[in-house]
């Protein structure tokens, strides 16, 4: 019995760069292309990306960046994942979870114990089916002028260890969000 496995893409990899234009290839040219300008928020690029391409397409993209925060007055840090992307034209083929899956596995090797994003509450539960899980509390954002302001997406955290558990209390994140 042939054990082989075929598959009709290549898997998420780590890319050299992410660009806008690498963007617009997936979520084609716009000024919001996450839907998250109503916000006013400004954003930190993020530091390291993962990718799906598909018949020589930017198809799927999530981005991670190492942030400082402080939970119930301890400070510790997180990996920030943002910029978590899927062509119209190909959702509903597991491109999301398949990118995000690559991404934590290489977030695991980066120290921290969790992983953070933002998300619009449509998006909610399409990440809670992926392990993450929204928190109840306020989450504040450093913004430019020295404002810290409310973060008006849903924040929701994910361990990347199996002893991580996400500690309560008032959560402040000492940067810009990612």
């Amino acid at each position: 019995m042939s054990t082989h496995h075929t598959s009709d893409r290549p898997g998420a990899v780590r890319l050299a760069q992410y660009t806008r234009t690498e963007q617009d290839e997936i979520l084609g040219a716009g000024d919001d292309p996450f839907g998250v300008a109503e916000t006013g928020l400004a954003w930190l690029p993020k530091e390291e990306h993962f990718g799906i391409r598909h018949e020589g397409r930017l198809v799927a993209h999530a981005g991670l960046r190492r942030l400082p925060l402080t939970v119930d007055g301890t400070d510790l840090e997180v990996v920030g994942v943002g910029g978590v992307a899927v062509a119209p034209d190909v959702r509903g083929r597991g491109l999301a979870r398949e990118v995000l899956t690559t991404a934590l596995s290489h977030a695991r090797t980066l120290g921290p114990p969790h992983a953070l994003l933002f998300c619009r509450p449509p998006l909610v539960t399409l990440y809670e089916r992926l392990g993450w899980h929204a928190l109840d509390e306020d989450v504040q954002v450093e913004q430019p002028g020295d404002r810290v302001v409310t973060m008006p997406l849903r924040t929701m955290v994910t361990p990347l260890r199996e002893d991580a558990r996400w500690p309560g209390g008032p959560v402040r994140l000492r940067s810009l969000p990612m």
